[in-house]
């Protein structure tokens, strides 16, 4: 805990963002820092509760109190080092994670929240600027060798986590950088690609060996992957995108939203986009399909590009402005989100769907619409059903479909691999076990469970560092979550 008594003397100041005004005209982090002061009374207001729901909402199971504790008495290495015991990249989730611990801190029943995501981004910021954060290298070299496939956070964890273990680790990256979706699918406005590139170096110097630009499948045979490795994990991600099949989705200036993204990302870093290959939202009217995260990022992207409108379309209805009575706590709340991105431009059009795009020349220039209600089915089952006579258009010249992701690119890897799917196109592994159809195959992250956060992911990736651990030596010293296994 903090100070006694800290939560009743000291009121919330969440998560800080720089000037709206400024902060849409560069690239940098919107996300603000405190000062050592402003930090240390945010931890004290973590409460003596007892029971820490915010540890088991946490899905890598953060000790929050302990390094709440540490915050509030300034012992910033002792904080550093417990919350990298649980988390292996805290800085990514300090900066990109919807925070699912506040929704479970107890002081959340009748009071606002601690503020953990800015407490746990701040408490690395010191320790990298302080030099707590040092490779760690492996008591010692077991012999064996692992295949990590994919760089994105699940690979990263689970990379960091075998090598530690004293196996020889080889990450393979089919991108030109690694991080995955941490590289090229968050805006640098939000997670900026040196603080990915820091822990990459430490990686290296652990011993990680990191290959990139390597599509294994295609410039890597299977059955040289096989023969080479004692254990291979996929970490590839879910990255086939959820499309809208409707008259006139042919049309130009209809884009995946990761597309979009990508490209921005690689502007960032610096690399030359073909003039013909450019996607910009400059002087344009846009419209975004979607309304999650992915959405929000091209809203914020559309925003620097200086689009000349920007509307967002969201199929369910607008949440509540507080927690829905639906979701009591420590359930995640059902209520009204709005990102950093949200606020500095554009409108929402709530319960909308698409019905057609129409355009002239090949190009798009109107999107059609309809309103819907949510309704139960036969099976009891709510859905969305159309509402007759709420038809409306709106004009645009860009389009972006950001409806998230359905199951992982099966064709090559998977394939070759013959590893079985579930139900919904996931290469299927058991929670706890990690392992595949195929013998000494495991998988975690997206390409296990679907699309979810950067935190399960490193949770997974560190779950399964673990199943790999045991497979290859019969017992495992690597920390899990589940005290039970």
């Amino acid at each position: 805990m903090g100070k006694i008594g800290g939560f009743l003397e000291y009121k919330r100041c969440g998560t800080k963002y720089r000037p709206t005004q400024e902060r849409v005209k560069d690239w940098s982090l919107v996300q603000d820092n405190f000062s050592a002061e402003e930090i240390r009374t945010q931890a004290a207001r973590c409460m003596e509760c007892g029971v820490p729901f915010c540890s088991n909402a946490c899905p890598v199971g953060n000790v929050i109190p302990d390094w709440n504790d540490f915050v509030y008495r300034d012992e910033w290495k002792a904080a550093v080092e417990r919350l990298q015991s649980t988390n292996s990249f805290p800085e990514f989730t300090g900066l990109v994670c919807p925070a699912p611990c506040e929704t479970g801190c107890v002081l959340g029943i009748n009071d606002d929240p601690v503020a953990i995501k800015q407490i746990e981004w701040e408490i690395m910021r010191r320790g990298w600027d302080e030099g707590f954060v040092k490779p760690v290298q492996p008591a010692r070299r077991t012999g064996r060798s692992v295949a990590v496939i994919g760089s994105g956070p699940a690979g990263l964890a689970a990379a960091q986590q075998l090598n530690r273990a004293g196996h020889a680790v080889t990450l393979f990256e089919k991108a030109d950088r690694v991080g995955g979706l941490l590289r090229y699918g968050i805006p640098d406005f939000k997670l900026e690609k040196w603080v990915i590139d820091r822990r990459v170096e430490q990686m290296r110097e652990e011993g990680v060996r990191i290959q990139t630009g390597v599509n294994v499948g295609v410039d890597l045979s299977v059955h040289e992957l096989r023969k080479s490795f004692d254990a291979i994990l996929l970490a590839i991600g879910c990255e086939q995108p959820r499309d809208l099949s409707v008259e006139g989705r042919n049309l130009k200036g209809i884009h995946f939203a990761l597309d979009f993204l990508q490209q921005q990302n690689r502007r960032c870093a610096g690399d030359a986009i073909a003039p013909e290959e450019e996607i910009l939202a400059t002087g344009k009217k846009v419209v975004v399909i979607g309304g999650g995260d992915t959405g929000s990022d091209c809203i914020g992207t559309s925003v620097r590009h200086g689009a000349k409108a920007i509307v967002s379309l969201e199929i369910m209805e607008k949440p509540p402005a507080t927690r829905d009575p639906a979701t009591p706590w420590p359930l995640w709340p059902r209520m009204l989100r709005e990102s950093s991105s949200h606020k500095e431009g554009g409108s929402v059009e709530y319960r909308a769907t698409v019905k057609r795009f129409s355009g002239s020349a090949g190009r798009v220039e109107k999107v059609h619409c309809v309103r819907v209600e949510w309704k139960k089915d036969a099976q009891g089952r709510m859905g969305p059903q159309e509402v007759a006579g709420s038809d409306f258009t709106i004009e645009a010249d860009l389009v972006f479909l950001a409806m998230g992701f359905t199951n992982p690119v099966r064709e090559g890897l998977l394939a070759d691999l013959e590893v079985k799917l579930d139900a919904r196109g996931n290469v299927a592994a058991k929670e706890f076990e990690y392992a595949t159809s195929e013998a000494s195959i495991f998988a975690a992250g997206d390409a296990r469970r679907g699309q979810s956060l950067v935190v399960w992911a490193i949770s997974e990736g560190r779950e399964a560092a673990r199943a790999v651990d045991l497979y290859l030596m019969g017992k495992s010293t690597l920390q899990s979550r589940n005290k039970f296994i």
